[in-house]
């Protein structure tokens, strides 16, 4: 009974271990070592090349199965003193990109802050952004969102999928989120 009890206890650790490793374990890395950031982004993934991108998009990766789950770094001159506290608290710089997404009449689309989070890691402060955003077509989406500054540069990595799969990839995209780091 006992032996029966301990064999048991290792399935269910080894599980576990498992099951743990397995969100790191379907990430892969990318360096960008010339504009100074790096981040982890999900198996299957593939860099693309976006011909008419906006202004500032650095690098675009998406989904080969689920096309419409992307990522992308998006990097904007700031004058070279401001911090990331400079331009408000989490919440506060949400907001301002929420402006920014809602007033751009083109894109006709809604946007909602659902979090805003800060972090200091080895120094660097970044925020971590999620939205719910409307698009025309009354698709809803789920984006999050990872901002830094670093040597007079404003670093946008943003993970966005349909808001029916967020439940199903939330902890790889905030792993994915949180990995991203600039130097």
């Amino acid at each position: 009974m006992f032996k029966l009890a301990r064999i048991t206890i290792i399935i269910l650790l080894v599980g576990s271990l498992i099951s743990c490793s397995t969100g790191i374990a379907s990430l892969q890395s990318y360096v960008d070592s010339r504009d100074g950031y790096q981040f982890l982004y999900p198996n299957g993934w593939v860099q693309v090349n976006v011909p008419n991108a906006s202004e500032g998009v650095d690098v675009v990766f998406h989904d080969l199965i689920e096309r419409t789950e992307n990522l992308s770094v998006i990097i904007s001159d700031i004058p070279e003193n401001q911090t990331l506290t400079d331009l408000g608290t989490p919440t506060e710089v949400g907001y301002r990109f929420l402006q920014k997404i809602n007033q751009t009449s083109e894109l006709n689309r809604e946007a909602d802050l659902i979090n805003a989070e800060g972090k200091e890691v080895e120094g660097k402060t970044y925020y971590i952004l999620e939205y719910q955003v409307k698009l025309p077509n009354n698709e809803e989406r789920h984006n999050i969102a990872s901002v830094a500054i670093s040597r007079g540069k404003l670093f946008t990595f943003n993970l966005s999928t349909l808001q029916q799969r967020w439940n199903k990839v939330k902890n790889l995209f905030e792993t994915a989120a949180n990995s991203f780091s600039v130097y």
